[in-house]
């Protein structure tokens, strides 16, 4: 790595080393060839592709989904002094031809566009009129139909590399199987790329799901005592329940704004500001809220139902900690939740995206009720490896619970499925266990199988508990048609070579209510809280003034730092993550002369 790229990476970004693979990034760009990326949200992808760019001569350009994420990345980006222009909808022709003009006379490195804008009249002439250094592209499972946010416009981007054979493309994503990235690499065109994948792992992140009571709002407010003042995101599924859960939290003092597609403009705009200014703690959301949130200092995610799929829960609950910091994420779920997802997929046309939402539904709510380690199921989903968290979910931290063996009921649904030939779904089964006489079980004469009426102990709620045991642990799979399969695993449980056990209270199909568990999240690094507000109110100023939100100024993860380690001196400041010599020269003196001042408060220990 050159001594130049070294002194960009502080000089600009304040950073003195990289974070995990993103040095690979780097090179592989200012090497000129294709990427893939993918890298949980927080992993750090901007500066994979907005260092290189500073380096190479030309414009990188970049494709973005929406228009609030790119006006935020390319206002922090213009408060590092760097040169980067978007163009979108909302601008002038006026406007636009400023930055037209800028970049014919070679005075921009990036250029923030929506996938859309490739289809304007004249556009790609532009591009093929100047020096690009490199394609990029943001958010790139929107590319495949496969993906959880598949976007028309997104597919037709393989034009890039059709119409700019010589120029490097570098794709990036926080998520995806591999079957969305084998897609991506299809789609795009990619020619041979380095293809780099982070841990899904969030260490950070404090991830819960439990059942929903009622409404879930009092279990919303008790989640939400520990995180007063704090930013936080709370998803609802429709429109109204966000605007009824804004307006119980803001007759509980609570200062929060509710955000969807239904608002009008103005309102959701307003939110967003709200939001991202600090004016507002707590925006509640449906999806749309989406991918258009660049906001470091998000300290919790809650979901008041259950997410269609892993990979949109996974996107949403990366919002939270993206700046390192020790976060929480809260899922309430419910049997009603499944219901309404199932009935959405049931109006799709047969084929295999049905099956495939069907299956992701499944793992969701498989997920949800799960015993096992929630960021290994989460890897696993993903495709990695990787052994239980131990501290950073709830059936890690949870008390030993007592078990109960259902080895004996397990053996009896296996074995109900290999003697309908593994041709059946789970009601068949059940129906089937149960002695049931309705007219698909005499169709097809399964009242005359061995089977028939041997599971009348279990009601049929605890037969489907038993039914997502088995495929938690991988007793069980799908078929083609919904069926299930016995699996390697399956077989050894029938065949009396291993036992299965179950937490007993998930039998308790009637429990309604978990204990619900305080965890101490506590606070990285050693620092005043006075003196880290001290600091916020400084922040708050300049970002006032400056027009811009907070954290574009500086993050919390930078100003919390500052607080522990009270700087005295421009070199000392620069020595704090985060601050490099152009972010010191904008905002640096108020933020010294105030330390100084609490400094001779505070007793400080010299390093």
């Amino acid at each position: 790595m050159s001594n130049k790229t070294v002194d960009v990476l502080k000089e600009i970004f304040g950073h003195t080393g990289f974070r995990p693979l993103q040095k690979e990034a780097v090179d592989t760009t200012l090497q000129n060839r294709d990427l893939l990326m993918i890298l949980p949200t927080g992993g750090g992808k901007s500066l994979c592709y907005q260092l290189p760019a500073l380096l190479k001569k030309g414009v990188t350009v970049v494709v973005s989904p929406l228009l609030a994420l790119m006006h935020d990345q390319v206002r922090a980006l213009k408060m590092q002094g760097i040169a980067a222009e978007m163009i979108g909808s909302m601008q002038t022709p006026q406007e636009i031809g400023e930055i037209v003009t800028r970049l014919r006379n070679g005075e921009l490195k990036l250029l923030y566009v929506a996938p859309e804008r490739f289809s304007a009249y004249g556009f790609l002439d532009l591009l093929k009129s100047i020096p690009i250094a490199s394609f990029v592209i943001d958010e790139a499972h929107c590319v495949s139909e496969w993906g959880h946010e598949f976007r028309e416009d997104y597919r037709r981007l393989h034009l890039l590399k059709e119409q700019f054979p010589n120029v490097p493309v570098s794709a990036f994503t926080a998520t995806a199987t591999s079957q969305v990235e084998a897609d991506i690499v299809r789609q795009l065109g990619l020619k041979s790329p380095v293809r780099l994948r982070g841990s899904v792992y969030r260490e950070n992140l404090l991830v819960r799901a439990e059942p929903r009571i009622g409404d879930g709002k009092r279990q919303l407010s008790e989640f939400l005592e520990r995180f007063e003042g704090e930013s936080g995101i709370v998803y609802t599924f429709t429109r109204n329940s966000a605007e009824t859960v804004a307006a119980y939290l803001q007759k509980s003092g609570i200062k929060a704004m509710a955000y969807h597609a239904g608002l009008p403009k103005e309102e959701r705009q307003a939110a967003y500001r709200a939001f991202v200014h600090d004016e507002a703690a707590v925006i509640v959301a449906t999806v749309a809220f989406g991918m258009g949130i660049d906001k470091s200092n998000i300290r919790y995610v809650v979901h008041m139902s259950m997410p269609k799929t892993l990979e949109n829960y996974y996107q949403e609950i990366g919002r939270a900690g993206r700046d390192g910091l020790p976060s929480e994420t809260l899922l309430l779920y419910s049997a009603a939740d499944a219901a309404q997802r199932a009935s959405l997929i049931e109006g799709l046309e047969e084929g295999g995206y049905r099956q495939s939402a069907f299956d992701k539904l499944e793992k969701m709510v498989g997920y949800c009720r799960s015993e096992s380690c929630r960021h290994l199921q989460l890897a696993d989903y993903f495709g990695e490896s990787m052994d239980a968290c131990g501290t950073k979910c709830d059936n890690c931290t949870a008390p030993t619970h007592e078990q109960r063996d259902i080895t004996i009921e397990a053996r009896k649904l296996l074995s109900a499925i290999y003697r309908t030939s593994q041709r059946f779904g789970k009601n068949h089964i059940i129906e089937l266990l149960r002695g049931s006489e309705n007219r698909k079980i005499l169709q097809f004469g399964h009242e005359r199988l061995s089977v028939y009426g041997i599971g009348k102990e279990l009601t049929k709620a605890q037969w489907e508990v038993v039914t997502e045991r088995l495929q938690e642990l991988g007793a069980l799979a799908r078929g083609e048609h919904r069926n299930f399969t016995i699996t390697e695993i399956g077989a050894e449980i029938l065949k009396g070579g291993a036992s299965v056990s179950i937490k007993a209270s998930r039998l308790d199909v009637q429990e309604k209510r978990k204990r619900t568990q305080k965890a101490d999240m506590g606070e990285t690094g050693d620092f005043d809280r006075e003196i880290f507000d001290e600091l916020r109110r400084v922040r708050k100023a300049i970002a006032d003034e400056n027009q811009v939100p907070a954290y574009i100024v500086f993050g919390d993860k930078t100003l919390k730092e500052m607080a522990a380690k009270l700087p005295r001196t421009k070199e000392q400041m620069l020595e704090i993550s985060g601050i490099g010599e152009v972010k010191f020269s904008r905002f640096g003196e108020p933020f010294l002369e105030r330390c100084r001042e609490l400094a001779e408060r505070v007793p400080v220990q010299e390093a």
